[in-house]
């Protein structure tokens, strides 16, 4: 079952989505693989630190962060990858490195590549590392309020 606080979160905004279990995987591209789902429909949350705060990167699964363009964009001077240390208690409801996108839900901001934005619907992990949600993108986007920025390279 999906994280309790995302099934609650759709549920309670009336949002149309599915869940996607799979056989458990933790790379990015393990998952979309075992989910039968292309690796640029696939959207990885990549916890990030953007001086010193807290924050999601959501990008294709078969494209990384460009931490300079990032950091540009954003406007800041410090943008790098957080250790498992620094978020893993953040989320209790979700196992480790299978966070849903949701940054609004734990008050951090979102930084979605713009690449996602093409997509008619996001698939992301539901919190459990066998299990995805599908959904609108557009429905993404009105929720999360994401800042949708170029910055992953393939």
């Amino acid at each position: 079952m999906p994280s309790e606080r995302i099934k609650e979160y759709l549920n309670s905004h009336r949002i149309n989505y599915s869940v996607i279990p799979h056989s458990k995987a933790f790379t990015s591209q393990e998952i979309a693989a075992s989910a039968h789902i292309s690796g640029n429909e696939f959207a990885k949350t990549v916890m990030i630190k953007v001086d010193g705060q807290l924050a999601m990167a959501v990008l294709p699964a078969s494209y990384k962060i460009n931490f300079r363009i990032l950091s540009d964009i954003v406007g800041s001077k410090n943008v790098e990858l957080a250790s498992e240390e620094e978020f893993r208690f953040r989320f209790p409801d979700c196992e480790v490195g299978a966070m849903p996108p949701f940054g609004n839900l734990w008050n951090m901001n979102v930084y979605v590549s713009e690449r996602l934005a093409y997509n008619n619907d996001i698939v992301f992990n539901a919190g459990l590392h066998t299990e995805l949600i599908r959904m609108a993108y557009s429905d993404f986007e009105q929720l999360v309020r994401p800042r949708v920025v170029n910055y992953s390279i393939a």
